[in-house]
């Protein structure tokens, strides 16, 4: 990914020019010109500041192709999901490239023994979920429960939650969260 082309590219986008960018985003205009040039590479904190002067999450910035921003994909095939997920889980995000998203839409694969990890999830939000294949045991506060395939959830994110797979095969679903900058 060459990050200067796709800050120009979207700093353009949202007719911003370099030194509206770097007063709401609280940097320096030599800033701005210097990563769009490729002359500095960005950490991912300073990359953030910037983005938020946009504001666009990391998320969706990474999920640019090459400054191809403006030709609106409907049609996302298989090979084109970005895996956005950790160790063992996949967490392929549809839409890649869908500007100023409102919600994350994912195919998830938990394999078996696979788990969100034993630190509760919490974040601001809703979530939403339809299992098509396996089981996945859902824990949502002090409350767990199992679900199988055509079985379906949908609660606050605020509220701490865990998702495993303790079964004897793979668990597929599709989530939805809001908001798209999980």
């Amino acid at each position: 990914m060459d990050i200067g082309v796709n800050l120009k590219a979207v700093r353009k986008l949202k007719g911003l020019s370099q030194r509206e960018l770097a007063k709401r985003a609280g940097v320096t205009n030599s800033t701005i010109s210097m990563i769009e040039k490729n002359s500095v590479s960005p950490s991912v904190s300073s990359l953030k500041k910037v983005l938020a002067g946009i504001p666009m999450s990391l998320v969706d910035f990474f999920s640019i192709d090459d400054g191809s921003i403006g030709d609106q994909k409907v049609v996302y095939r298989e090979n084109e999901l970005l895996d956005i997920g950790t160790g063992e889980l996949v967490y392929k995000l549809i839409g890649r490239d869908y500007p100023n998203r409102a919600m994350s839409l994912m195919s998830e694969t938990y394999p078996v023994n696979a788990d969100t990890g034993a630190e509760m999830l919490q974040h601001k939000g809703e979530e939403g979920g339809v299992i098509i294949e396996g089981k996945l045991e859902l824990t949502v506060g002090e409350e767990v429960f199992i679900l199988e395939k055509g079985d379906s959830y949908y609660f606050n994110s605020e509220q701490p939650h865990r998702f495993r797979n303790p079964f004897d095969e793979p668990c597929k679903l599709t989530s939805a969260t809001t908001p798209a900058d999980f």
